[in-house]
């Protein structure tokens, strides 16, 4: 899904790109650098096997990279003071204009050297997204892996946790969990409800073109709010 919106967003502000190949993984994403050579390879930070700071070591300075990534204060300042060109997810049509605007006016030179803003990343102590969610059922302590869930929905002064198997009620605020979430699964699509994208069976649209989820093994729907349209505005 989120490529499908980078593929979308690039067709929009840069119809002439010819999107060569498409990797579901960082290792695939090298083999396939090293077969076609590319002349701009746009890397996920948070590729599965191996991220896309690894393919970026990797590939060298043999493409133009721009980093695809969640929004993150210090990597951001990495990147700004590196001069290299990243889109933050989910890609807006404003971003990737400047971006490739920037880009055409690189590709008459050499690719820019990202062994600075690498080592800068790699240096980083991160703690990483939510992995677990701690809710209380009477004197006991469930355990619930984030990745079962299959949305966050606010309720009252609590937050309703719906798994597969069933529910729970955590304190963690719908703000809380947003910044906590890894924002490569997990989306705010209502101020009040946050969806995990691996949980959606598709996405319908009403009269009034507002989309609506319908979600993988249970039977009710969710709205998106207009605030959050313009996310599934172009699949």
């Amino acid at each position: 899904m989120l490529r499908a919106q980078l593929r979308s967003r690039l067709a929009q502000v840069w119809p002439e790109l010819v999107i060569d190949a498409e990797a579901e993984n960082g290792e695939q994403a090298i083999a396939l650098c090293s077969k076609l050579e590319p002349d701009v390879a746009f890397l996920d930070i948070r590729m599965p096997v191996k991220d896309g700071l690894e393919v970026a070591r990797a590939i060298g300075g043999r493409c133009h990279v721009v980093f695809v990534t969640a929004y993150d204060e210090y990597a951001v300042t990495a990147f700004e003071q590196g001069a290299v060109d990243y889109v933050l997810k989910p890609v807006t049509a404003d971003r990737m204009a400047k971006v490739v605007e920037r880009l055409k006016q690189r590709l008459a030179g050499s690719p820019t050297d990202l062994t600075a803003v690498l080592q800068q990343l790699g240096a980083r102590d991160a703690g990483g997204p939510l992995r677990w969610i701690r809710a209380s059922l009477g004197a006991s302590i469930r355990l619930i892996a984030v990745e079962d869930v299959v949305y966050f929905q606010a309720e009252d002064k609590y937050t309703r946790v719906v798994t597969p198997e069933g529910e729970a009620l955590i304190r963690k605020t719908i703000k809380e969990l947003s910044a906590a979430l890894d924002p490569e699964f997990f989306w705010q699509v209502h101020r009040a409800t946050i969806v995990n994208l691996r949980a959606i069976a598709r996405v319908d649209r009403d009269y009034r073109d507002q989309p609506s989820i319908v979600l993988k093994g249970r039977s009710e729907t969710l709205t998106v709010s207009r605030t959050f349209a313009h996310l599934f505005k172009s699949m």
